[in-house]
């Protein structure tokens, strides 16, 4: 018996999702645990393994095409079985109800309707309020003649762009005519080979800026007009563009930065892996902001309506990882109770995963603050966006020495690290977030601290 194949649910908040991938083709056979096919999420690109086999009868989603999820998506079954029908996709579920907004009535059905006292008069009932807005119906598209678009052919220009002054605005030929002499078509020149490549890209001649000896519109010219279009975002880049606006817009965000000493950090490091410890900066940072994280409560908390908090019983610290399309955040979760080797082993598991696209949602979810390091860019500092659901992010910047005073106010050249934080307003105060980073330089400076942690002495560093 033939078996439907639905795309999988694969988070809380996904609604719909994109194939962007078929592992296997029509009349293939499929094992339970191969790859299927990959979808795009609104975090990740991710695998499907299928948790059936037979021998796949037919692909029911093209890939490119975004669907809602439980979307009926290949049927699998034994070769030359009858395809049964295929449901139509489900209706992806409208948004949340918004507190404080009630939810409309239902309309009255026609048996409990009351009649009116007297029916209004046809204008009456059709006459608009003063000063009301009509909604807008539809864009007529606009009629071309296929005389008029035979005509325009070969001259490189959008015949959209014409305007028709036939029956009804449709585009005839004269109106293609007079279009070609208005923007002083046969004036401009164009090389053979430029002609050919721009009718290739589909690019109007319009759009070309002439660069070549005499005006002349060259290869390089076309190529320069196809650089300059926009181009369609990437689903992934598309969500990110929309969280991140989100989160400005929705977020009361401030900052606070502090400058760490990390030169007896560093140095202890070095120590380290000359022992076997293989441990990053970053390692000490995750571990630091845990630590830190279990003395401020503020900063493990969020709000999504402005009214109430909810406080996380879990220190799950997501880490911004860039990708070749845009950024995702993996989450180590319980990182506060994680050994610094167990630790760097997980965050190096997380990144390589992120990096294949191999991220399951329970990977990418549960996250209550995030650690964003562009340590190894070079940068002296920056400020990052807080993660819709999470109420501060840190930006870490790269190691730099720098001329600091001692003590005895002698200047010295010390390994310095900024830090900054981006804290929600309506959940942190100036104060809670100053004393969260001052916490978090406190644990990097400490070296007894990291003593205990691997059992290796920092005299000497």
């Amino acid at each position: 018996m033939a078996t439907l194949v639905p795309i999988p649910k694969l988070g809380q908040s996904e609604e719909t999702v994109s194939i962007v991938k078929w592992h296997k083709a029509e009349g293939d056979t499929v094992a339970k645990g191969d790859v299927l096919f990959e979808v795009e999420t609104d975090k990740a690109v991710l695998e499907v393994e299928s948790q059936f086999e037979g021998t796949l009868l037919k692909i029911a989603v093209p890939e490119g095409r975004e669907v809602p999820v439980m979307t009926v998506a290949a049927v699998l079954g034994e070769p030359g079985e009858a395809i049964p029908p295929i449901p139509p996709p489900p209706k992806p579920e409208s948004g949340e109800k918004k507190p404080g907004v009630p939810a409309p009535s239902p309309a009255p059905s026609a048996a409990t309707r009351k009649p009116s006292a007297a029916p209004l008069a046809p204008s009456a009932a059709a006459a608009p309020a003063s000063g009301a807005v009509l909604p807008a119906g539809p864009p007529k598209r606009k009629t071309i003649s296929p005389r008029a678009r035979k005509f325009a052919e070969g001259f490189l220009i959008r015949v959209e762009d014409v305007s028709g002054t036939g029956p009804g605005g449709r585009v005839v030929q004269r109106d293609v005519e007079a279009y070609l002499e208005r923007i002083g078509y046969f004036a401009r020149k164009i090389t053979p080979a430029a002609r050919n490549l721009a009718a290739r890209l589909g690019l109007g001649i319009t759009e070309i800026e002439a660069t070549g000896m005499s005006g002349r519109i060259t290869v390089a010219d076309v190529r320069r007009a196809e650089l300059d279009r926009p181009k369609p975002m990437s689903r992934i880049r598309q969500i990110i563009a929309r969280r991140l606006q989100q989160a400005k817009q929705t977020i009361p965000h401030f900052y606070v930065t502090v400058s760490v000493d990390m030169t007896t950090l560093v140095n202890y490091r070095r120590k380290l892996r000359s022992a076997g410890y293989p441990l990053s900066l970053n390692d000490f940072v995750i571990k630091a902001v845990a630590a830190a994280l279990s003395e401020h409560p503020a900063l493990e908390s969020h709000t999504d309506d402005g009214v109430h908090v909810r406080r996380s019983t879990h220190v799950n610290i997501g880490l911004a990882v860039s990708i070749e399309n845009g950024l995702v955040v993996p989450v180590l979760h319980r990182a506060d109770r994680m050994e610094l080797d167990e630790l760097h082993d997980a965050v190096k598991e997380l990144a390589d995963k992120a990096r294949t696209g191999k991220l399951t949602p329970e990977e990418m979810s549960g996250g209550v603050f995030t650690v964003s390091n562009m340590g190894m860019l070079n940068v002296e500092n920056f400020a990052a966006i807080i993660n819709p659901g999470e109420s501060g992010i840190l930006a870490v910047s790269s190691v730099q020495p720098v001329p600091v005073a001692d003590p005895e106010r002698n200047v010295v050249v010390r390994d310095m690290m900024k830090i900054t934080l981006s804290a929600d307003h309506r959940v942190v105060d100036g104060a809670e977030g100053a004393a969260f980073v001052n916490t978090v330089r406190r644990y990097l400076e400490d070296s007894t601290f990291w003593e205990q942690l691997t059992g290796i002495s920092a005299e000497g560093v």
